[in-house]
């Protein structure tokens, strides 16, 4: 008996949980990321001449 209720309140937990995070408007709405004005490691050396360092 116990063992039943344990399994049914946990998953009835869980799916409250999940219900709320669905319903939820600004989980659908993500800010662009703002581009780098000096660029650093690998996207460093891609832009230039078109030359890479170590050739």
């Amino acid at each position: 008996m116990i063992d039943n209720f344990s399994i049914a309140l946990t998953h009835g937990l869980l799916l409250i949980a999940a219900w709320r995070l669905m319903h939820r408007d600004d989980l659908d709405v993500e800010a662009p990321p703002e581009h780098d004005k000096e660029p650093v490691g690998f996207a460093k050396q891609s832009r230039g001449n078109g030359t890479r360092p170590d050739a």
